[in-house]
């Protein structure tokens, strides 16, 4: 399989432009992962900066059952790492920061700082492009943010449902839409594994992972109370909604992440 870092392919001089950035770009190390401790308003002015400045920005979203998934596949793992900007999505990881006195400032959750993306981009008139979920979950994600955020430009759409064969000519009429943002709806690791394949082609600024966002914005699916979200519950309420589904997938990953956090507060991995 062919894989590729994300680096600067919109401005090639403008390479880890992160670091060039007014906002201090702090980090930690976590589970031998580079984790930028940056709050929700950082994050943004970071992705602000860098549709500005037309230079490439892949964020990448950690929680527990990602870090439990990288540990099992390497491939998935090479992907998440070269993201540009890496966010605890996870209450279990803003939890293992303080537990190994490596503490991230909150939880930027990929659903809120998505949010946040359109919130800002309703202002400067952003062209965000959404890959991914259903064809019908497509369509009303266009007019969920036509609704809510009139001032953001859809440059383009396409459903989740596509072969690999099919990968190439997405990509290339991701390339001509302009796009300022795009957003990935699509399960891990294939959503990790397209990003990192085609970014060069796709020439975005900003690439964001969103997972099942769309889901949540089109009302197919329920948030977690407010309540829930500041307990870092809001895991159980998923799996309360779909018990057959969840439940199995939940109790693996959240133990294994608990055994590599004991592990971790023994003897710290170091980033590869």
């Amino acid at each position: 399989m062919l894989r590729r870092a994300f680096v600067s392919t919109v401005d090639p001089s403008s390479a880890h432009a992160l670091e060039k950035y007014q906002v201090p770009q702090k980090k930690i190390n976590l589970f031998g992962i580079k984790i930028h401790a940056l709050n929700m308003n950082e994050a943004l002015d970071n992705i602000h900066q860098a549709i500005q400045k037309k230079c490439s920005l892949h964020v990448g979203m950690l929680n527990a059952a990602k870090v439990v998934n990288m540990k099992r596949n390497p491939a998935l793992g090479e992907d998440v790492n070269a993201s540009d900007m890496i966010l605890a999505d996870g209450s279990a990881i803003v939890m293992a920061s303080k537990l190994l006195r490596k503490q991230l400032p909150e939880r930027v959750a990929g659903i809120d700082l998505m949010h946040g993306i359109l919130s800002r981009g309703s202002e400067h008139g952003y062209r965000v492009y959404c890959l991914g979920a259903s064809e019908e979950i497509s369509q009303k994600i266009e007019v969920e943010i036509g609704k809510h955020y009139p001032g953001v430009v859809i440059a383009g759409r396409q459903n989740g449902y596509f072969s690999d064969e099919q990968e190439a000519s997405i990509a290339q009429k991701i390339a001509d839409a302009k796009a300022d943002v795009l957003f990935v709806a699509i399960t891990s690791p294939k959503k990790e594994q397209f990003m990192a394949k085609w970014n060069a082609i796709m020439q975005v600024p900003v690439v964001h992972g969103v997972g099942g966002s769309f889901d949540v914005f089109a009302g197919k699916v329920q948030r977690a109370p407010l309540i829930w979200q500041k307990m870092g519950m809001e895991w159980l309420y998923r799996v309360l909604q779909e018990p057959g589904r969840l439940w199995k997938r939940y109790l693996v990953t959240n133990t294994l992440f608990l055994g590599m956090l004991a592990k971790e507060m023994i003897k710290p991995t170091k980033i590869q």
